[in-house]
């Protein structure tokens, strides 16, 4: 297995990556000692090749790689779709823009992948019109309406978000929301005691009402998670944070302990680093298309060793990357461990990643020791 070849430096970060990489197939998430065991018949789009892993203390079971709302790149495959260079400004009633997000979501159920997350006001809209009401028992549908929450001056009280929450059920058709995971700012400490405290009474309010089943948030403030999962531990049940393919928990103090501790499920966002990891653009006749395959399933495959991680989150603009990353999951079971080759492509490829990052994303440097 190991490459007679390889340097002494080499051979250590290798070694380290595949030693991160060991006992893949026993590394699912603590279950807390009263959760209920896994019924395949609640689980949606049950499919025997995926795996399923438990959301924390909502008892959902989700598929170990999920459906992230982001659709960056989507320009090439609905350009009449593109009102403008953004990739959220979309007309997300565009015919070629709705059948490539139908097409993602039906493989989706087919392989098992179970749930999305839809973060903005476009996401929430197009993916609930691409699963459609005789659908909606399939998949798990995560919500947030950013432009209209906690980082808007306007929407930091429990009476405002309410009325997002109803505002975007009505928009999206949705009778109830599976778990509302309102987006704080990226440095969530920058908001108030008491801004954050509306936010918590406009979670529990919504969830007391039955118009959420379940409740979290989204920020990348590691020390201001931990405070408010310990604090709100029976409304924060879920997590949306950054998680790359080169992320290690820290000996001591990480955070990955008090969501052991307090059974919060994990959703990991940015798992390719902003698509950074790889050297195509995700097109189908990309000459790097091969390659860059293999990579975000080593990548897919590195993220799940970490127990603590419920499930990552990546964006995927074709049927062909959904079949990839479903793919990995097998990988995983199947193969075990990395070898030496695979950590060590894996690593060039991370190391590539931090040196090109674009520069709205040097923050993901953060994220190398959690």
């Amino acid at each position: 297995m190991a490459n007679q070849d390889l340097s002494r430096r080499d051979f250590l970060q290798t070694t380290a990556a595949a030693a991160a990489a060991a006992g893949v197939g026993s590394a699912l998430p603590a279950m807390a000692a009263d959760a209920p065991a896994m019924d395949k018949s609640k689980v949606p789009s049950f499919n025997e090749k995926m795996e399923y892993r438990r959301l924390g203390k909502t008892n959902l079971w989700v598929s170990a790689v999920c459906l992230g709302g982001h659709w960056k790149q989507i320009d090439k495959f609905a350009p009449k779709a593109m009102k403008s260079k953004s990739w959220l400004a979309v007309d997300v009633k565009n015919e070629q823009f709705m059948a490539n997000r139908k097409a993602v979501i039906d493989r989706c159920m087919e392989v098992g992948i179970n749930y999305v997350d839809a973060c903005t006001r476009e996401e929430v809209v197009a993916y609930s019109d691409a699963i459609g009401p005789q659908r909606r028992d399939k998949m798990i549908f995560g919500f947030s309406w950013y432009q209209e929450e906690m980082r808007n001056p306007k929407f930091r009280t429990c009476a405002k978000l309410l009325e997002t929450l109803e505002k975007g059920m009505k928009a999206a058709n949705l009778e109830v929301v599976d778990l509302w995971r309102i987006v704080m700012h990226e440095r969530s400490s920058s908001h108030t005691e008491k801004e954050v405290e509306e936010m918590m009474k406009a979670l529990e309010t919504a969830r007391k009402q039955g118009k959420c089943r379940f409740t979290g948030l989204s920020s990348h403030d590691r020390p201001h998670v931990a405070k408010m999962i310990e604090k709100y531990p029976d409304i924060v049940q879920v997590v949306v944070m950054p998680y790359t393919a080169d992320t290690k928990a820290l000996p001591t103090d990480s955070l990955f302990d008090v969501l052991k501790k307090c059974d919060v499920g994990f959703l990991g966002i940015k798992p390719f680093s902003s698509h950074s990891i790889f050297k195509g653009d995700g097109t189908p006749d990309s000459p790097h298309k091969e390659a860059d395959n293999k990579l975000a399933r080593l990548a897919i495959r590195y993220i799940l060793c970490n127990p603590a991680v419920t499930a990552p989150i990546p964006g995927l603009l074709t049927a062909a990357q959904v079949d990839n990353l479903a793919q990995a999951v097998i990988e995983r079971r199947e193969k075990g461990m990395m070898d030496l080759a695979e950590a060590r492509e894996l690593r060039e490829a991370m190391d590539r990643s931090w040196a090109s990052l674009p520069e709205g994303y040097q923050w993901l440097h953060d994220w190398r020791y959690v």
